[in-house]
């Protein structure tokens, strides 16, 4: 048994392809934007209930530095675009000025050089494939949290401190709190609390190493940060934000957690144990015969993807396209954590590509195969 997707808009890229990279909607429901960004600028389009280009015209911010140097982050009301880069956190004016800048240490991981500027290692080449922060607004767009490489010029917080995690007044640029993130990452990415600006999400991925997950807490005038226990994949929160979707790093385990790491009512699921083998898989025992035939190893295992999200408070979108690519048609599945359903694939009545990613209010949307086009779907019950 499967639930079936409803088509609810496709919305083109608002560049090509080959000059950008994909399209993201962006923002809580009513608050949407359609966002892209190229090596030059980032363009957003707000976009109305129905997914449809508002008709406002779209805002245009002039990037600092090359898409491949960095993450970016657009403010909530498009008024301000934040560049993480690899030298400086710098936030950018439609008109492309700068309105602040924090610098930091360098993302090369051999470099213990304080940049002043891009230009200054624009063409180095040991620069070229750096490692990376992120930065996220608050909910109401007047905090930015940024993960940074430490030192900032005014000095470390310990000698012993690699990345720190900074709160920032988003209208002037002043570092209003920063803690040590206790991670040495190759990338990462924030997720707001959609209600109480003072708290974050820390998605940190440190390549083989592990994914340590941070919650960030700022009481107006210190930064507490819990370490959640585990290497987690944070994908996304519940519209109360009371919720924490994850994936384990091994992408063996999704759950549900709280802002603390625990386990909401057993909401933890093995992939094997939850979900059957896909129907084009061969069976354990042709996979043993294969094995005894031939020394190279059969995998049958089904794993999660970090991808995913809310639907709603109880209602999840997951997927387990990476390990289903292997059989045939890669496989999405609605998660009732109310356990009346459990797990129920979704028909699109023709093969998605790539992963979803939810978008809140009972929307998910997909990538097009050749990515300059946005699909949203729904199901009939979810929508909001």
């Amino acid at each position: 048994m499967s639930v079936h997707a409803r088509l609810r808009a496709t919305v083109p890229a608002l560049m090509p392809s080959s000059q950008a990279g994909p399209p993201e909607i962006t923002g809580l429901p009513g608050r949407r934007m359609l966002v892209q960004r190229s090596d030059d600028e980032i363009v957003t389009q707000a976009l109305d209930d129905a997914f449809v280009a508002r008709a406002e015209a779209s805002v245009r911010f002039p990037a600092p530095w090359p898409r491949s140097r960095g993450t970016w982050e657009v403010a909530p009301d498009a008024s301000l675009a934040v560049f993480a880069g690899v030298h400086a956190v710098r936030a950018v004016e439609p008109s492309g000025a700068t309105r602040w800048e924090v610098r930091h240490g360098c993302w090369y991981g051999a470099c213990r050089e304080m940049h002043e500027s891009y230009d200054e290692y624009a063409d180095r080449q040991d620069h070229r494939y750096p490692e990376s922060g992120s930065v996220g607004f608050s909910a109401d767009g007047r905090l930015v949290w940024a993960h940074v490489r430490g030192p900032l010029p005014e000095g470390e917080l310990s000698p012993d401190t690699a990345d720190e995690w900074l709160v920032i007044d988003a209208e002037n640029g002043r570092v209003l709190a920063r803690a040590d993130a206790e991670a040495a990452a190759a990338g990462s990415v924030h997720l707001p609390h959609p209600t109480d600006p003072r708290q974050m999400g820390l998605s940190i991925g440190e390549g083989q190493d592990g994914a340590p997950l941070r919650w960030g807490r700022w009481d107006g005038k210190e930064l507490a940060v819990d370490c959640l226990d585990g290497d987690l994949c944070l994908l996304g929160l519940s519209p109360s934000g009371d919720r924490l979707m994850t994936v384990s790093h091994d992408q063996d385990s999704l759950a549900v957690r709280d802002s603390r790491g625990d386990v909401v009512e057993a909401l933890d699921w093995n992939a094997e144990a939850a979900l059957p083998r896909h129907p084009e898989a061969p069976s354990s025992t042709d996979a043993d015969a294969d094995e005894d035939e031939d020394e190279d190893v059969v995998e049958l295992d089904v794993c999660w993807d970090w991808a995913g999200g809310f639907l709603d408070e109880t209602t999840l979108v997951a997927s387990t396209a990476e390990s289903d690519e292997e059989w045939g048609e890669g496989r999405h599945w609605l998660v009732d954590t109310t356990a009346t359903h459990g797990f129920t694939p979704i028909d699109y009545g023709s093969p998605a590509s790539g992963e979803p990613t939810a978008l809140g209010g009972g929307a998910w949307s997909t990538l097009s195969q050749t990515r300059d086009v946005l699909h949203v779907w729904g199901l009939h019950g979810l929508e909001g």
